[in-house]
């Protein structure tokens, strides 16, 4: 296996750059071929660095990942959680571990394109050196196997929150840490009791009226963006809310997250894409009833005009 080559950094580079560099420090790994199961993956929210990563479900759907291309969709690496060196030395060796299976991955011959998000967005700065073997865009335009052509960001800057007062930013992280907090406590005392996994922070995330109106807005504005680009439809991250749908003849796919649902999207050889989660350690297709993936029951209530349309799960 050819060595992993160093990335040229330096105290003064990114976050999330030196964590790359950490974790491509770390021992090669032996993976499942890269022409298998799936054409392309997509993937994003890891939130690498900070504690409500669910770092070993990660580890076990790359172990167990065969694709020809994996997208990672943003917020890799968290650089709002490693504000000082401390922090960025003190990053667990599952976190580590992961970005090291990432780099082995694309050098066993999957293609692998990094698409910062906002948590990580020191990876955007111009003239950053090249940390090969992951190839970085801004954003991307994929097309499927059945000549799909599909717009890939994160999407953190059409969410709206410019408009927004710094003070309901920061309330709002909060408020989405301690929701994980008591998620992560509710399913310590499940495990005991031997019950499966459940969040409990994205039905309370998806009852409040207002976050519905926001992941409108939201869908409605990435989905302008890409039919200004001429394009078919739109993939993404960013909200912590997987959705596959069609609007107005434009698709519409987020790939969910790694702090709550475990989720991925995937593109079958044929063009087909599906949601799917890792769920009891292995990849099944994301339930509809899931908490994970349907759009409320109202939806035409709380989407904005430009959003608005025929909507059906794709």
């Amino acid at each position: 296996m050819s060595p992993i080559r160093r990335i040229d950094s330096h105290p003064r580079s990114p976050v999330a750059l030196q964590v790359l560099q950490r974790g491509y420090d770390r021992p090669a790994h032996a993976l499942l071929p890269s022409e298998g199961r799936f054409r392309t993956v997509f993937i994003s929210d890891l939130h690498l660095g900070w504690r409500h990563c669910r770092a070993e479900e990660l580890l076990g759907f790359l172990r167990d990942l065969s694709t020809e291309k994996l997208y990672l969709v943003g917020d890799v690496v968290d650089e709002w959680k490693l504000r000082d060196d401390d922090q960025v030395q003190g990053i667990p060796s599952s976190h580590l571990d992961v970005l090291s299976l990432l780099a082995s991955m694309a050098h066993q011959g999957t293609e692998v394109i990094y698409v910062p998000g906002n948590h990580d967005d020191g990876l955007r700065r111009p003239g950053l050196p090249a940390i090969e073997p992951l190839t970085i865009r801004q954003d991307d335009v994929h097309e499927t196997a059945d000549g799909r052509r599909l717009l890939v960001v994160h999407g953190d800057d059409h969410d709206g929150l410019a408009d927004e007062s710094a003070r309901l930013v920061r309330f709002g992280v909060g408020a989405y840490e301690l929701a994980l907090t008591l998620n992560t406590l509710f399913n310590r005392l499940t495990r005991r009791l031997g019950l499966p996994y459940r969040s409990i922070s994205l039905p309370l995330k998806q009852g409040v009226k207002r976050a519905m109106e926001f992941v409108g807005r939201y869908q409605g504005a990435l989905l302008d963006e890409a039919r200004r680009r001429g394009l078919d439809g739109v993939v993404c991250g960013h909200v912590h809310h997987a959705a596959l749908r069609e609007v107005d003849g434009l698709l519409y796919a987020n790939d969910g997250d790694w702090v709550e649902s475990c989720t991925a999207l995937v593109e079958h050889h044929d063009g087909r894409l599906e949601l799917m989660q890792w769920r009891d350690g292995r990849l099944v297709p994301l339930a509809a009833g899931s908490y994970a993936a349907p759009p409320p029951a109202r939806w035409e209530e709380v989407l904005p005009a430009a959003a608005r349309g025929s909507v059906s799960e794709y």
